[in-house]
């Protein structure tokens, strides 16, 4: 369990900081305006190393997500199925007495009062929905 938690916890480390390096990252037409002077030749790395370096870095923190994640799945696939998991966190309900049926009113209570309609005459309704119109 420590061993999952630590390896999920540096699974959001490298992707956070994967998602970085990807946005650092120049697209295919920077190239051209570091021939032109735009100030990318006198970046920390030169005009190529800081390509190769952020290149580099994502593609070793590309192959440590894919590691984790396939960590994380093992880990996930040997705990146990979702039916089993499901069963676990049903909670039962406490058994009835013994002495008492179901369905049965304890002395001394009064059963529910019937609903209005019900006490009324069977051919008389309030409601106009079952007549026709003449």
């Amino acid at each position: 369990m420590i061993l999952e938690n630590l390896l999920l916890a540096v699974h959001v480390l490298v992707a956070a900081t994967l998602v970085g390096f990807v946005l650092l990252q120049h697209g295919k037409g920077a190239d051209m305006g570091a021939a032109f002077g735009s100030g990318a030749s006198g970046s920390l790395f030169g005009a190529s190393g800081s390509a190769n370096f952020l290149s580099r870095t994502t593609a070793i923190l590309a192959a440590v997500f894919f590691m984790t994640s396939l960590g994380l799945t093992y880990y996930a696939s040997t705990r146990g199925s979702p039916k089993e998991l499901m069963k676990e966190s049903v909670t039962q309900s406490a058994p009835a007495p013994k002495d008492s049926k179901a369905g049965e009113v304890p002395q001394g209570a009064t059963p529910p009062a019937a609903p209005a309609a019900a006490l009324a005459e069977p051919g008389k309704s309030e409601s106009k929905a079952g007549e026709v119109p003449k």
